[in-house]
């Protein structure tokens, strides 16, 4: 029997890459996505490679359109496995972030996986199997300047993943983090940024990070390789718990384990800009 998997946020980057590289593993993948047109990018995609790739709209910040999505899709299958690959980036200093979109940043990235979990988990518990694969990232481990909340919420969905694989190892659901680095997804291309600025020299770290977004993301590697990693996940009998994709993300964690923090927290503030070089006179 072919296992269903259900891909959240399949109509770009990572989520793209994961859900045509799963169908194209012979798996059965439903793709959601918040509207029909960004729905469409998906499927276009998937019959372009001759890939059948079914598609469920979805707002995974919004519990009552959550709930009808997965119970459209258990209406027609058993779902094995579910990617939670659905995020976006806020941008900004703490200062500048206000309690509406912090709310929102945390409920996307973090609130809409365990909600999903709780939907899912019963019929996986009653089949005695199931996964989940969490896409977090390498912020998950280590924060930086101007995406404090970005990666809070990161953390919050490692902490949670963690107690989550523990709680129901028991029933043979399987859980799994997976931490890309800097990949070509476009995600900071598109990140909120505050409307409202406190300082002058955020301001202008917020130019010189959008500058550099756009600049580098041709020049980062392709995601296929982190939807790869997700199959590795999946098709592994014993999955590990975290798997780290990209040489910036493991030495970005091999760096902040063994460099002091006071040199970690200089190089972040120049290299984002919120710190001064001051050169003696």
């Amino acid at each position: 029997m072919t296992r269903t998997v259900v891909v959240t946020g399949a109509n770009s980057g990572i989520g793209l890459a994961t859900a045509l590289e799963l169908a194209a593993a012979g798996y059965d993948v439903v793709g959601t996505a918040r509207s029909a047109s960004k729905a469409s990018v998906l499927a276009d995609a998937a019959a372009e490679r001759g890939l059948g790739v079914r598609t469920v709209l979805c707002d995974v910040a919004d519990a009552e359109s959550t709930a009808k999505a997965f119970a459209e899709i258990e209406a027609d299958a058993d779902i094995w496995a579910v990617v939670n690959n659905a995020g976006f980036a806020q941008a900004g200093a703490i200062e500048d972030v206000d309690d509406e979109a912090v709310r929102y940043q945390l409920d996307v990235n973090l609130v809409a996986p365990a909600r999903i979990a709780r939907l899912v988990l019963p019929g996986m518990r009653a089949r005695g199997e199931g996964r989940i694969v969490n896409v977090s990232s390498v912020a998950g481990r280590i924060s930086l300047p101007l995406m404090g909340w970005y990666c809070a919420s990161k953390h919050g969905l490692e902490a949670m993943t963690d107690a989550l694989r523990i709680e129901v190892a028991s029933y043979g659901v399987r859980v799994s983090l997976v931490e890309p680095g800097s990949f070509g997804t476009g995600i900071w291309d598109g990140a909120r940024y505050p409307d409202e600025v406190a300082t002058s020299e955020y301001a202008d770290a917020y130019a010189r990070a959008r500058r550099t977004t756009t600049a580098g993301t041709s020049l980062l590697p392709d995601p296929v390789w982190v939807a790869r990693t997700v199959r590795l996940a999946l098709g592994s009998p014993v999955p590990l718990a975290r798997y780290l994709v990209g040489a910036d993300a493991v030495g970005g964690v091999l760096a902040e384990r063994l460099v002091p923090t006071a040199l970690t927290d200089v190089v972040k503030g120049l290299a984002t800009g919120v710190r001064k070089l001051r050169l003696p006179r």
